[in-house]
């Protein structure tokens, strides 16, 4: 059975009201093992 389900990074963007490319990138940031501290300090 094949759903017509958008990716987490575009359920996310709609759900908060942010642009699709910054959650996408977020995600990716963190799948390279990036901390959130890392994140929110030197991104």
């Amino acid at each position: 059975m094949t759903t017509d389900t958008p990716s987490y990074p575009a359920r996310i963007a709609r759900k908060l009201t942010l642009a699709e490319r910054n959650v996408a990138a977020t995600v990716q940031l963190l799948d390279e093992g990036n901390t959130l501290p890392f994140i929110a300090r030197y991104r």
